[in-house]
């Protein structure tokens, strides 16, 4: 098995992408108002299924939950939809999601849980969506304050009831959304919760120089890691959450990222080639390794007569367009595939150029002699 394998969908930018829990299917938005579902055959390749046609305007973010195999999309019509597959009919049924936003959701994220999800949004609020069965629709709470810019990117933390965000003035905070009275939620004062109301701002970090990409709590929990348009990538622990340890990168911005174990982090961006990041002696973060190396056009040279006439045909030598890595423009968006012995065991990205690509760990890491996750 070869240390990737790339699926080239589509001729257009990917804003989204998930994978349900096998990876036997896989839902992608090609810039659109359209989440087009397709499902692995027998050679590998993922074919069309079908296609989720709710929304009105660009979809912005997608996820899907592995366990109740719900999809969840939100899109700048500031609407969100959760689709559950109907078996008898063999189609996907959409379910209204009361956001109350005057502005474009952005990003969507279940919670571990699967008993809510976060949207965030440009109306400069948090919503934490639930299910109401009484009314058999998803209703939302709104966090508020102090948000005052359009949220990029949120997470949640593994016991549900804490969340993450990244904003566009900078910042990245992290907000209490234990819901009590509708979950049934008992949070405890620790950890990152240090007061259980919903809502509560439990932290907030200032450090970056651009707008928040991608924000992600460690396995653990433990540690919260951000990256900027700054090209920095920050970490905190909670144990320390006065001390932020920061790397200010020399490589173009990467706009999203994954921990592939506690001390390691995948993340890819405007350099279109997913690149590892270390975290060394619980204080330094380094740029470990290039996981997408290319390989250079065999047969670049040309004689001295074959150069002239280049010159004498086309007016000027022979240049290449073709990019030595996988994807040939942006990565806009990296996923967590599955784990093993306590770290990551494959993960995917997509890409401006229309393509998914999934990667096997194991094999990069034994291709890549600098690389150890």
């Amino acid at each position: 098995m070869a240390n990737k394998k790339d699926h080239q969908l589509f001729s257009c930018p990917i804003s989204a992408h998930a994978f349900n829990h096998d990876q036997g299917k896989l839902v992608v938005s090609d810039n659109s108002r359209f989440a087009h579902i397709y499902s692995k055959d027998g050679k590998g390749a993922y074919v069309f299924e079908a296609t989720l046609t709710q929304h009105i305007e660009r979809i912005k973010s997608i996820d899907w939950a592995p366990k109740s195999n719900r999809i969840v999309t939100c899109a700048g019509d500031r609407n969100a939809y959760v689709w559950n597959f109907n078996v008898e009919t063999g189609e996907w049924k959409p379910s209204i999601v009361l956001l109350r936003i005057d502005r474009a959701a952005t990003y969507v994220r279940w919670a571990p849980s699967e008993d809510r999800f976060v949207v965030g949004s440009g109306a400069r609020l948090l919503s934490i969506c639930y299910f109401e069965e009484d009314h058999d629709w998803w209703v939302s709470k709104h966090i508020k304050k102090p948000i005052r810019s359009t949220i990029l990117c949120a997470d949640f933390h593994p016991n549900n009831m804490v969340v993450a965000i990244g904003t566009c003035d900078f910042k990245c905070r992290v907000f209490s959304a234990a819901m009590t009275k509708e979950l049934g939620d008992k949070p405890v004062k620790e950890g990152w919760m240090t007061t259980p109301k919903f809502g509560s701002l439990l932290a907030e970090f200032g450090e970056s120089s651009g707008w928040v990409h991608c924000v992600k709590f460690s396995p653990s929990g433990d540690q919260l890691a951000w990256v900027a348009h700054d090209s920095s990538v920050n970490i905190v622990n909670v144990n320390s959450m006065d001390k932020v340890i920061r790397l200010l990168g020399t490589t173009l911005p990467i706009l999203s990222f994954i921990w592939s174990s506690e001390t390691t982090l995948i993340g890819a961006g405007h350099d279109n080639y997913p690149a590892l990041f270390t975290l060394v002696a619980s204080d330094t973060i380094i740029f470990s390794a290039k996981l997408d190396t290319g390989k250079e056009k065999a047969g670049g040279a040309l004689s001295a007569m074959a150069r002239f006439k280049q010159l004498d045909s086309r007016g000027a030598q022979e240049s290449g367009t073709k990019l030595t890595t996988t994807h040939q423009n942006a990565i806009t968006e990296v996923r967590a595939l599955s784990y093993g012995n306590d770290r990551l065991a494959a993960f995917s990205t997509a890409g401006m150029d229309g393509k998914v690509v999934v990667w096997n760990v194991d094999k990069l890491c034994a291709s890549i002699e600098a690389c150890k996750i």
